[in-house]
């Protein structure tokens, strides 16, 4: 698949997503959104990988979110720009699910949207220089890929608030502190490293335990305890239903490293 606005690559079952537009500190304009979409959709629908790591182009930035020069030539009040609507930030932000993993690998500013890129990643990285902020209402607009929602769900309810409302952005120690963070990495040279071992520590399960895993854990947050726990969840029928749902004991019980079929 080519592409202009992102590097899109396939290794070794990990699917890897780049924004390069590090000019503009890979701000996101709908070009670059489609491009990120059809990359997302298509790691999605791809059996031969199963983990996704997100990362930006250059030394500067994640991604500044959302391309607010861009905004100001094609926007009007209502409309960030024409057709914004078709065009969710980063392909992950709004109406995609995927119970695939995707790890974020983050360094410089995740700012605005780049923040909600992150947030919408199920694991994020991050380098020591990372700074993590939504100042959406300090330039006149509102976070509205999703980031107050999730913002207000991975941590403390005041925290977020102030990160919202204040708008400064936080370090990656205190993204780590809060929760936001996964793991904290000294250099940038250090980052794909450190996503890549995550992301194999992943691969080393049973992969249609992982997706039922994400499902359960994620859809259960919309129930109570009692309903998330009773419901039925397509990925979870899918694992139980499959051979390695068989395999993974008897390769315990057999003291042995589990061959998985993926079926």
């Amino acid at each position: 698949m080519d592409f202009e606005h992102i590097i899109y690559e396939k290794r070794d079952r990990i699917a890897y997503i780049k924004m390069n537009r590090p000019e503009q500190l890979n701000a996101l304009h709908p070009m670059a959104n489609r491009e990120m979409g059809e990359a997302f959709a298509n790691f999605r629908d791809d059996p031969d990988v199963l983990v996704a790591i997100l990362n930006g182009a250059g030394v500067r930035a994640f991604s500044a979110g959302n391309d607010l020069k861009y905004m100001a030539e094609h926007g009007k009040p209502g409309e960030p720009y024409p057709d914004a609507h078709l065009y969710p930030l980063g392909g992950i932000t709004a109406n995609f699910t995927c119970w695939k993993p995707i790890v974020a690998a983050v360094h410089g500013y995740a700012l605005g949207g780049g923040f909600e890129l992150a947030l919408a990643c199920d694991l994020i990285i991050a380098t020591e220089d990372a700074r993590f902020g939504l100042p959406e209402a300090s330039v006149g607009v509102v976070a509205s890929g999703g980031g107050p929602h999730r913002l207000v769900r991975q941590m403390p309810l005041n925290i977020a608030m102030g990160i919202l409302l204040g708008g400064k952005p936080i370090t990656a120690s205190q993204a780590h502190q809060w929760g936001l963070v996964n793991e904290v990495v000294p250099t940038l040279a250090d980052l794909m490293p450190t996503a890549e071992r995550w992301a194999n520590e992943i691969l080393e399960a049973a992969p249609l335990s992982i997706r039922a895993t994400k499902q359960v854990a994620l859809q259960g947050l919309e129930s109570t305890l009692d309903i998330a726990i009773s419901r039925e969840y397509s990925e979870y029928r899918k694992a139980r239903d499959s051979e390695d749902f068989i395999e993974g004991p008897k390769a315990f019980a057999a003291k042995r490293k589990p061959i998985w079929q993926g079926k």
